[in-house]
């Protein structure tokens, strides 16, 4: 006996049967029973939800960043400032002429006899460290500009404790490179 195809698998499988509606079919013939008052209420539901997902997805976002941008925007107008007096420094030490060693170290020791009985230098190789005791703020930001404009040398590390006489403590300093006394 030879087998002969069946009708039915001759048919292209994207075919659908005469007899079964199309899903869109179906909701329309769904939607059609519905009475007046539940299309309503299925249409204001949808209305709804419509407009939450729009304000959580699109309007409250850009609300919040438009309420931020003013503490954003005065937060990167600090941070530019401070980045453009960095780079005024380093372009005033960038031309100012080299410093020798032996400059840098008296520059580093007059700094430090001016701040008087409450500092002591100690100068090690490439490092330096002061130790102080009671010293002022003014006097410890002014010592440190000094340092490094004149010395050309750098805070590296601090260990500073304030007290009722002001900082107590050390500040290592890393001096331009062969600056060693």
């Amino acid at each position: 006996m030879s087998a002969t195809p069946t009708r039915s698998a001759s048919l292209p499988a994207n075919r659908r049967s005469a007899g079964k509606p199309s899903f869109a079919e179906s909701v329309r013939g769904w939607w059609a029973g519905l009475q007046a008052r539940e299309q309503q209420g299925l249409i204001l539901g949808a209305a709804v939800l419509t407009l939450a997902a729009l304000w959580l997805l699109a309007v409250q976002p850009a609300w919040q960043l438009l309420r931020q941008a003013p503490s954003r925007l005065a937060t990167l107008d600090a941070q530019t400032l401070s980045m453009q007096r960095l780079a005024a420094e380093a372009k005033g030490l960038r031309g100012s002429p080299q410093v020798t060693p032996a400059q840098s170290a008296a520059a580093l020791r007059d700094a430090s006899a001016r701040l008087g009985t409450v500092a002591k230098l100690s100068i090690q190789g490439d490092r330096a460290t002061l130790t102080v005791e009671g010293l002022s703020a003014d006097d410890l930001r002014a010592w440190l500009a000094e340092v490094r404009g004149g010395a050309r040398a750098r805070a590296v590390e601090a260990q500073l404790t304030r007290g009722p006489t002001g900082f107590s403590g050390s500040i290592t300093l890393a001096l331009a490179p062969g600056a060693a006394p």
